[in-house]
């Protein structure tokens, strides 16, 4: 399928996902001692600093800025403006100033590459225009987009291969509220195997980082929803091999099973990831066997899973295996050939025929879930209210936006995130029977 095809089946649909322009945001704000010029009216800012708390920027640190376009410039071109905003940010004590380009002034031809071409003599921090308007489509197309254009902008391909090396790809491309912890896992595994991680691609990164990501040997993608683009362009101009390629990411047992393994193959560090499996596994046994989770209670219990790509794939062996229930709806996000072809695979693996809905939206959602009636859903807060009134009595809130977001983070990857997502099982299970004749002044 090419690209602009991908597009158009990706396209922005909120709740679920931002448009472009977002995505953009989110992929520019994870680089270090940088800002953000949003090339804008200042309702769209709104997505910059939704972008901003995703990445959980220190506000201390990290400068937004937006051109506040209004019905003048909307109509007859802004880039007047944008010279001045820049202008006015060169005091910035900055490496680089991201512009990024909204839906108005890219449909009435403002060029925000000359402007910050012609710029660029004026301020001591580098200019980089990232072309992200919202209609180009969804948020993961943004992010693509965005690291498309680090990429080829900051890219230096004077230093040599450092042996035993990765680039991470993509990891704000996750529904998982908490997606820092999973980043975490995978650095410390990779630290374990002896991998240095050249970039990451982007979150907390230093732009000689960005530089510097030529002199990787590998990549690995930490999304199934954006990023394949930027690892195809590697593997294409600097020879830089992609990893776990066409894989699950790591949750559940066997998903990390195999995806432990493949590194450990790749890396010459077999041993070390079979000792990994081993100590994980007996990890997970032994702490279900002290805790009784309740996984027990839900033996072939209909469910459905509602999410992104990222979380959802391997959900649905988690949900199978783990859980042993057994998945009546999938409905993901997203819907790109490489997402299809995964979860086909995943489903004709498992022998499961449930329906399967691909860039689902809040109406596909519910008619998916009034065909099935499942008995618990794995989802998000637009799910328990899309479940009202089909008698579903248990929804567990594992994806974005959740009700209650949790401050402190959490993987979803590797042996604690098993226990992670157990533990939200549980909690539901619990809140279940919970009494409703109890009144809130009685717990005091």
């Amino acid at each position: 399928m090419d690209q602009s095809k991908q597009s158009r089946d990706d396209k922005c649909n909120d709740p679920y996902l931002r448009c472009a322009f977002n995505g953009a945001a989110q992929t520019a704000l994870g680089v270090s001692r940088s800002a953000l010029l949003a090339h804008s009216p200042q309702g769209c800012e709104y997505l910059v600093n939704n972008a901003f708390a995703w990445q959980e920027c220190d506000y201390m640190e990290t400068m937004t800025l937006c051109t506040k376009l209004c019905v003048d410039e909307i109509v007859h071109g802004g880039e007047d403006l944008l010279m001045r905003t820049i202008r006015e940010a060169k005091d910035l004590k900055i490496d680089a100033l991201f512009v990024l380009s909204a839906c108005g002034p890219e449909i009435v031809g403002d060029d925000i590459v000359a402007v910050c071409e012609d710029m660029q003599p004026e301020v001591d921090f580098k200019l980089i225009p990232i072309q992200s308007p919202g209609f180009k489509g969804s948020q993961y197309d943004g992010i693509d987009i965005a690291l498309d254009t680090m990429i080829k902008r900051l890219a230096n391909d004077d230093g040599e291969k450092i042996p035993n090396s990765v680039c991470l790809i993509a990891p704000h491309a996750n529904a998982n509220p908490t997606w820092m912890a999973d980043l975490e896992w995978v650095k410390q595994v990779l630290s374990e195997m002896g991998v240095k991680v050249v970039a990451t691609l982007s979150h907390k990164t230093p732009l000689s980082d960005i530089e510097n990501v030529p002199s990787a040997e590998a990549s690995l993608i930490l999304s199934h929803d954006a990023g394949q683009r930027a690892a195809d362009y590697l593997s294409a101009k600097y020879g830089i091999e992609q990893v776990c390629k066409g894989m699950p990411l790591p949750i559940g047992m066997t998903n990390t099973q195999r995806w432990l393994n493949a590194l450990g193959e790749r890396f010459d560090a077999q041993k070390k990831a079979e000792k990994m499996v081993e100590e994980g596994e007996r990890m997970v046994t032994a702490t279900c066997r002290r805790k009784w989770p309740m996984a027990r209670f839900f033996y072939r219990t209909p469910a459905a899973i509602v999410a992104d790509a990222t979380v959802g794939i391997p959900l649905v062996r988690f949900v199978t295996e783990e859980m042993e229930m057994t998945p009546e709806l999938v409905a993901l996000y997203s819907s790109r050939s490489s997402v299809r072809d995964m979860l086909e695979g995943e489903l004709k693996e498992l022998g499961l025929k449930p329906n399967v809905v691909y860039g689902t939206d809040v109406y596909k959602t519910r008619r998916g879930l009034m065909d099935v009636r499942p008995k618990i859903v794995f989802g998000s807060t637009i799910e328990r209210h899309a479940s009202e009134g089909l008698g579903v009595p248990y929804t567990v809130e594992v994806v974005r936006p959740m009700r209650q977001f949790r401050l402190i983070n959490r993987a979803y990857f590797g042996y604690t995130g098993i226990l992670n997502l157990f533990e939200c099982v549980q909690n539901e299970w619990v809140l279940r029977w919970r009494s409703k004749d109890k009144r809130y002044e009685a717990k005091w």
